[in-house]
């Protein structure tokens, strides 16, 4: 993945970094991070195991450091390493993680959507009150989602593009664009060589993995 950063003077700065992701068969998914360049990142590694009921569990681990540091539940609204991602966007959308309305069918993108508002179970930790998905309803796919924060205004939007299906039934964007409206930053994630079926297990997501992430 590639990660731009830009500020509201539309300054860039780019992160190259891959990630690695186990899915869950009883509980979430696992995945872990790994940040490749620039050097100021480089071997920075960020691991999340997901839970369908419960609070997530996150490391991050800092070469500077030499150590890894967990991420408490009541930090994991915090801004991900600089960008306008939080820690708790990148774990898996578990179904069991929020309670859901339907609110109406809007075209987006020329595409007939399914607009949801799914709302946090753990809503004292979150950062968000709320929010508001457009699905297609031809795959399920998310196209764009509203974040508003613990005030119920509108934080962040992300939209997603560049949609490809691998295997023949896994659908996976290319692009991901959060915008920040309160602080008129972005950050964007382009992602390329998916690959699945990769023979990953439960021992290449421990927090010793984050050290040795290479």
């Amino acid at each position: 993945m590639r990660m731009i950063l830009r500020n509201k003077k539309g300054d860039e700065s780019i992160r190259e970094l891959r990630t690695k992701t186990l899915e869950g068969k009883e509980d979430g998914d696992k995945s872990l991070l790994i940040f490749d360049s620039p050097k100021d990142v480089q071997g920075s590694a960020f691991l999340s195991f997901t839970h369908k009921k419960g609070d997530d569990d996150q490391w991050l681990y800092l070469p500077a450091l030499k150590r890894v540091k967990r991420i408490s539940t009541r930090n994991q609204s915090g801004s991900f390493m600089g960008s306008e991602f939080a820690y708790e966007d990148f774990t898996s959308q578990e179904i069991e993680k929020y309670t859901y309305q339907w609110i109406r069918d809007e075209v987006y993108q020329e595409k007939e959507c399914f607009v949801v508002e799914r709302y946090p179970v753990n809503k004292k930790y979150s950062g968000y009150t709320r929010q508001v998905v457009w699905l297609d309803k031809e795959e399920y796919r998310e196209w764009k989602i509203d974040y508003y924060d613990r005030k119920d205004k509108l934080l962040k939007t992300l939209m997603a593009e560049g949609y490809e299906k691998y295997l023949d039934k896994h659908w996976r964007a290319g692009k991901l664009k959060m915008v920040n409206h309160q602080n008129e930053k972005t950050s964007e994630l382009l992602i390329t060589n998916y690959a699945f079926q990769t023979g990953l297990t439960d021992e290449d997501f421990n927090q010793n993995s984050l050290k040795r992430a290479k």
